[in-house]
């Protein structure tokens, strides 16, 4: 086994514990418990404006090495690629139910396989062809489930279309613009920008406070914000920042440095399979036929995709063109 292939075997490794990290989002419903999903959402922005805090100030030596129209550009990424992301995500499930929104979203993984092979071409695409349909197959097996759930009015699932459809573009437009900006940074500065994005998360999640209290999106004033009623949606807001903005930012940007994109956008499929299982551990059920058909239909396309790039792996690639989805910072 070869350096090459070593290296590329740790970045898959590190590629499955961000993608776990990250499946934590769609567990938000689950864990609210007597507050709204809007209240852990503001809770776990909020404490992720406080880690990204934390972090420009660790980082702080660094500020001279951006423009004060960079740190405005990763604000911005972070309001939109962070928050705006999980607004819509939540909006989606809200409105549409919990099939539409996962199964266009988890579609993206595909999409960005197909960019990151035509931009950079790392295997021919007839070998990538059987790898790809079987990921896709298994995410719309995965989700066939709406059958079994109440109909849906068509302005529901029209505004769940809106907004599951918004969540796809913020993720693909997030990632082009990072990756653009990550071109032009030096490596020393790629702490400072990803604690700038989650700063500008949190900004953005207190100026939108008035919004939500206006509109009653919020039970934390009327259930209360004392410790004892509120304690467990701390908690569970503390787990979710860490796990998929700390722990996932960090093996992402570990895996980014081994990886090329081709190989990572489908191993992004990965979270759409973790937010499955955790979703049905939460509902104290086994997976259907079809649902198992699905969960297995991905995993056989991941493990392929896998086996195929690790077979190249003698071939250089080029690094660094790896998504960087909402909330996943690449590395140089």
């Amino acid at each position: 086994m070869n350096s090459m292939q070593t290296s590329m075997r740790t970045g898959v490794a590190l590629a499955v514990v961000a993608t776990l990290g990250w499946a934590l989002n769609f567990i938000t419903p689950y864990v609210s418990g007597a507050y709204s999903l809007y209240d852990l959402m503001v809770v776990r922005f909020l404490i992720a404006g406080i880690l990204g805090l934390m972090g420009t100030l660790l980082y702080r030596a660094h500020l001279r090495v951006l423009g004060p129209g960079q740190w405005c550009v990763a604000a911005a990424l972070g309001a939109l690629g962070c928050l705006g992301y999980g607004v819509c995500i939540a909006a989606g499930v809200v409105f549409g139910g919990p099939v539409l929104t996962p199964t266009l979203v988890g579609l993206v993984p595909v999409l960005l396989a197909l960019v990151g092979n035509a931009s950079d071409k790392t295997v021919q695409w007839r070998r990538l062809a059987t790898p790809l349909a079987s990921v896709t197959a298994g995410l719309l097996l995965s989700n066939l489930s709406s059958a079994h759930q109440p109909s849906l009015g068509i302005v529901a699932w029209l505004a769940g279309l809106f907004f599951s459809v918004g969540a796809v573009a913020l993720w693909v437009g997030f990632s082009v613009i990072n990756q653009r900006q990550l071109m032009k940074l030096p490596a020393s500065a790629t702490g400072l920008w990803s604690a700038l994005m989650l700063l500008g998360a949190g900004l953005a999640t207190l100026c939108l406070l008035p919004v939500a209290l206006a509109l009653g999106l919020l039970e934390l004033p009327t259930a209360g914000f004392s410790l004892p009623q509120a304690g467990p949606l701390y908690a569970w807001g503390l787990i979710i920042a860490v796990m998929s903005t700390v722990v996932g930012a960090w093996a992402w940007n570990a895996a980014t440095r081994r990886l090329p994109m081709v190989l990572s956008g489908q191993l992004i499929a990965l979270e759409s399979l973790f937010a499955t299982l955790l979703g049905l551990g939460f509902h104290g059920r086994w997976p259907t036929p079809t649902e198992t058909a699905g969960l297995a239909a991905v995993l056989m396309g991941v493990v392929m995709a896998v086996r195929i790039i690790l077979s190249g792996a003698s071939v250089p690639v080029k690094r660094g063109l790896i998504d960087s989805s909402p909330g996943r910072f690449t590395d140089q």
